[in-house]
């Protein structure tokens, strides 16, 4: 842009001054000055970006004008090509260069270079004087909104960047948002599922059970009674024990369905079967110690556990093998899952801040985990290092007794 501009002063100050120029000798030395100058440009713009090349060839650029505004000056014009030139040059030197085209083009306005003997020094003085303030001042004030359009450039960059953080944070939070309520809900109803088995265990079954232990001592001590009374008796009694079924499969089918018809280590074995299944990694599914059977809350929390911790193996690890193994101690129960994945720096775990296997910003399907064995008085401890694959053990205290 500023070459066609240059080009176009150039030949405009050369036409006016080449018609203004009664000497055709004159004239014609003009137009080969004003020609050079017009290679001069060429070369100005097919220059490659060399800093001591651009300032010599400034520095050219310069001197044509002054041999032009000397030969006429109405190559006044074509020096308001050195104002455009001056801005690819930084700006110290730029400052030289706007205040040596400011007298350039005072001069040009007060008559040539050198004056004419018949121009006032202090009018040829004070034009340029005034071209060097307005150069200036325009410069200046040129620079300043050029750091200004740079400033609200960096300031919609770091907005759009600062929005786009925003809106994947909204997307994250939302995400953990329906994980977390969908966590909830599920705790929610198996600590209802929970709550309704252990009240139907304790009223209606164990009442059905008091009801058929007393129509078996009036069926005793009945005797010989008419054949009328036993056969309401012998009713009584059916209704008494079909109910009493009906009861205990509402209790087995408020249970998880791994656990309905199978105890907890052919249940866990069953879940760590269909995993490795599915994601194709292999598993081992192991039992220590004499199994015994466990209160509900205890089987169903280690068996949620299983498929948890499973689960962030397969979402995060990388394994190449996992293991699960369920422990029957005279106090306690544990169950181990381990696998041989990426792993990640556990070292700052606390109690507040369980991340999954290989996510340390993620975990919260286990924290939801660690609660759920708060609530029977159980722990989670996590183990991991970089490349080491993590352990998971949940222990759960339980006394010996059936």
């Amino acid at each position: 842009m500023p070459a066609a501009i240059a080009w176009l002063l150039l030949g405009f100050s050369a036409l006016f001054a080449t018609l203004n120029d009664g000497s055709r000798p004159h004239a014609l030395g003009t137009l080969l000055w004003a020609l050079l100058a017009g290679v001069w440009l060429a070369a100005l713009a097919a220059a490659p970006e060399n800093l001591p090349l651009r300032i010599a060839q400034y520095a050219g650029l310069l001197a044509l004008i002054a041999v032009l505004v000397h030969r006429s000056p109405l190559f006044g014009f074509f020096a308001f090509s050195g104002y455009l030139y001056a801005n690819a040059l930084p700006r110290r030197l730029a400052v030289v260069g706007v205040i040596a085209t400011a007298v350039l083009t005072g001069s040009s306005q007060a008559g040539g270079l050198p004056p004419p003997p018949s121009t006032d020094t202090a009018t040829y003085a004070g034009l340029i004087a005034i071209n060097m303030v307005v150069a200036v001042a325009l410069t200046a004030f040129s620079w300043t909104m050029e750091e200004q359009s740079e400033k609200r450039r960096q300031m919609v960059v770091e907005i759009s960047e600062a929005n786009a953080k925003l809106q994947d944070a909204l997307a994250e939070n939302a995400g953990l948002h329906a994980q977390l309520v969908a966590q909830a809900r599920e705790a929610g109803i198996l600590d209802e599922r929970q709550r309704l088995a252990r009240e139907i265990h304790d009223t209606l079954a164990q009442g059905l059970i008091g009801i058929l232990t007393q129509l078996a001592a009036a069926e005793t001590a009945a005797g010989d009674t008419g054949d009328a009374e036993r056969r309401h008796l012998d009713n009584a009694a059916r209704l008494a024990r079909h109910s009493l079924n009906e009861a205990r499969r509402s209790v087995r089918a408020l249970r998880p369905e791994a656990l309905e018809s199978a105890q907890l280590p052919q249940a866990v074995a069953e879940v760590v079967r269909q995993w490795s299944d599915v994601t194709g990694v292999p598993a081992s599914a192991t039992t220590t110690g004499t199994a015994r059977p466990l209160p509900p809350d205890v089987e169903v929390t280690l068996l949620r556990t299983a498929q948890e911790a499973l689960a962030n193996v397969a979402k995060h690890a990388a394994a190449a093998r996992a293991g699960v193994t369920l422990s029957y101690m005279e106090d306690m129960v544990t169950l181990d899952v381990r696998d041989d994945g990426s792993g990640f720096d556990g070292s700052g775990l606390d109690g507040d801040s369980v991340p999954a296997s290989g996510d340390p910003q993620g975990g919260f399907g286990l924290v939801a985990l660690r609660e759920r064995l708060a609530m029977i008085h159980g722990t989670l401890d996590i183990e991991s290092a970089p490349g080491e694959g993590t352990a998971i053990s949940a222990t759960v205290p339980c006394d010996g007794a059936s």
